[in-house]
């Protein structure tokens, strides 16, 4: 039984890399990773940081699998400022004819 050479080597990407495959800012990723919710970069060296392509790829199908909850609406007609008018009212306007 012959086993493959590469077997224990993960196959990495770089910044550029995941650009291309996750259209995040930096400060998007980093906060997610923070929160736990984007897989971990690692330093290859001071200056090189590397995801697992392994982690992204899983990351991504879990995210196309499962709809993106939205947010609701907001009720335009609690707002202090520009109030919406109700549906029975005239509008007023600045010249009138006389």
């Amino acid at each position: 039984m012959a086993s493959r050479p590469d077997a224990g080597i993960k196959r990495t990407i770089r910044r550029k890399q995941l650009h291309e495959m996750v259209r995040l800012a930096d400060s998007t990723i980093y906060a997610m990773e923070q929160r736990g919710e984007f897989p971990r970069r690692f330093a290859l060296s001071p200056r090189c940081v590397v995801w697992d392509l392994a982690e992204v790829e899983a990351w991504l199908a879990s995210r196309r699998s499962k709809p993106i909850a939205r947010a609701q609406s907001p009720d335009v007609r609690q707002r202090r400022t520009r109030p919406v008018r109700e549906q029975g009212q005239v509008r007023a306007t600045a010249s009138r004819a006389e």
